[in-house]
């Protein structure tokens, strides 16, 4: 749900309940980032809450960093105040991703923290994030799942071989300019025949060049990726839990 008027997201939200949608991820509205906007948490309290009361499902709370992101005082009240927020999907800085992390996860009723640091995934799987949705699961899947289990079962070292294998991909899509991230990442859906071409961007995005397209193709093959996923891994599924 990705909309600055409430009640259009409320609609939309709807929407997607009778169409079959199983959870709804919330992107915070452009208000918040805008002239001081975080220091209203009324207006995300209002935001959230109208969106909550138009459907059944669990909601997913986008935090991201910056300007944009609930302070997290707030964000824990939020969770606090409307039940069906089920987990966060955290962008924050190291020191705040952490104590996101703690503390909506101790709660009464936790809150999961499902992490998207997608350029560092596996310290942020340390700190205790019970899960992760990043972007560039629609390249990595498998891989984000082996990090996952590998944290999960305390294996530092096959953790470390598999962010080896992502970090060529994570340094690829997510570096400068940001804006281009998921230009990248359809790119390489055609490049890895998962997605028909040509890759298309919606304006004001722009086509990327030759040579950015080459780094793309480098990083594929760096990070040992074919048309089914990453190859080597044990026979792992391309799908992400």
């Amino acid at each position: 749900v990705y909309c600055d008027n409430t009640l259009e997201a409320a609609r939309i939200a709807k929407m997607a309940e009778a169409h079959g949608a199983s959870a709804l991820l919330v992107f915070p509205p452009h208000s918040i980032g805008m002239g001081g906007g975080q220091s209203r948490p009324e207006m995300a309290r209002a935001h959230l809450s109208a969106i909550a009361d138009a459907t059944n499902l669990p909601l997913i709370v986008f935090q991201y960093d910056g300007l944009y992101a609930y302070r997290v005082d707030d964000l824990i009240a939020h969770c606090l105040a409307i039940p069906s927020i089920r987990a966060v999907k955290d962008k924050s800085p190291p020191p705040l991703h952490e104590r996101t992390i703690m503390e909506l996860q101790s709660l009464d009723r936790p809150v999961n923290v499902l992490t998207t640091c997608s350029a560092w995934l596996m310290s942020s799987l340390v700190m205790g994030a019970a899960g992760l949705l990043s972007g560039s699961g629609s390249i990595v899947a498998d891989l984000h799942v082996a990090l996952w289990r590998a944290v999960q079962a305390d294996d530092l070292k096959r953790a470390k071989k598999i962010s080896a294998r992502i970090y060529p991909t994570a340094q690829c899509f997510y570096g400068q300019p940001v804006c281009d991230q998921h230009n990248r990442m359809k790119e390489a859906l055609v490049m890895l025949g998962r997605l028909d071409g040509p890759a298309v961007v919606r304006p004001p995005l722009q086509k990327l060049g030759d040579a950015e397209l080459a780094r793309i193709r480098a990083a594929i093959d760096e990070a040992g990726l074919d048309e089914h996923g990453a190859t080597g891994l044990d026979g792992l599924a391309v799908a992400a839990e």
